[in-house]
């Protein structure tokens, strides 16, 4: 698949910035050490190697995408999704109701049988007919598409952040750390994120405080003030994801790396309310995957990242 320029969206106009830019975190800009060769890193996953990446200041949204915010998104764009689109998306099993199982599709994902086809599932509806959002305009939009990620970002005056970016305002400036607040993932016995606790995928025991999405202000933010960069859903990042583009030194992997210039899905980076560390352990801060731009699932949202207003323009 052909990738898009990899110049970025444009911003806001300029009468428009200071609003755009209100509550984003400003991350400093500089060096840090992406990436991870623990030995619970994924090497198929091109996790390593660990190097030096310089990342010019930017600034990022504290949280996800809400529910919310998505809605006022569509109802300013009459944007429809395209798990709207093509009429269905994929729904953990054990969130699918008696009635929703009434729509289920072919097509079980062989590699991981629990997700489950559901017609009718979206952002409104996240486990099918008959579900809804009502109660939970805090937690993360799920079910959008990376393609949809991007039009909310534009529309907002954003855009999506860098895998470098994501992961360097994930550390919160830990310097190698496994999570964004440490290496030890239940500090004090505290759970700072939410992950799977029990057997997956049949039992989840909710001692984290939550069996699906959680708001996205749960649990306490790193040290730059960012939420929820652990756990709780995947999130879209603006580039092509390579398992070894970025193991070659050269300027474009190491100064502002923004990807190769094409691919066949985008990189996805945090881990979800479904991680566990039997099958997944991608909540650490260097692990990342990738799906197609136009997939859809119940635990995959996005946040937003701007460049910071320029000089002279207040």
């Amino acid at each position: 698949m052909v990738g898009l320029p990899s110049s970025r969206p444009p911003q806001a106009p300029a009468r428009e910035a200071r609003q755009v830019r209100r509550g984003m975190v400003t991350v400093p800009g500089g060096e840090f050490w992406m990436g991870s060769d623990h030995p619970d890193a994924f090497a198929d996953d091109g996790e390593g190697p660990v190097r030096r990446v310089d990342v010019p200041t930017f600034l990022i949204d504290p949280k996800a995408v809400t529910n919310a915010q998505f809605a006022a998104f569509v109802k300013a764009t009459g944007h429809v999704t395209e798990a709207e689109h093509h009429g269905w998306s994929y729904v953990f099993h054990l969130f699918v109701s008696g009635a929703a199982r009434a729509h289920l599709l072919d097509g079980v994902v062989p590699q991981a049988p629990w997700w489950l086809p559901v017609r009718g599932a979206a952002w409104r509806t996240p486990e099918g007919p008959g579900s809804s959002i009502g109660d939970r305009q805090n937690h993360p939009v799920v079910h959008v598409s990376w393609n949809d990620a991007s039009a909310y970002a534009e529309w907002a005056g954003k855009r999506l952040p860098t895998e470098a970016e994501w992961e360097k305002a994930a550390r919160g400036g830990l310097d190698r750390a496994q999570y964004p607040w440490g290496d030890e993932l239940t500090p004090r016995g505290q759970h700072r994120c939410n992950i799977w606790q029990g057997t997956f995928p049949t039992s989840n025991t909710a001692a984290d405080g939550y069996v699906g999405t959680a708001p996205v202000d749960a649990y306490r933010p790193n040290a730059y003030g960012i939420f929820n960069t652990s756990g709780n859903v995947w999130e879209w990042c603006a580039d092509w994801f390579s398992r070894d583009w970025h193991a070659a030194e050269r300027p474009e992997t190491r100064n502002d790396p923004r990807g190769p210039a094409e691919g066949t899905g985008r990189v996805m980076r945090g881990g979800s309310y479904l991680c566990h560390h039997s099958y997944c352990n991608r909540y650490r801060v260097a692990a990342r995957t990738m799906s197609p731009p136009d997939s859809t699932t119940g635990h995959l949202g996005f946040r937003c990242a701007a460049d910071p207003e320029p000089a002279g323009s207040r």
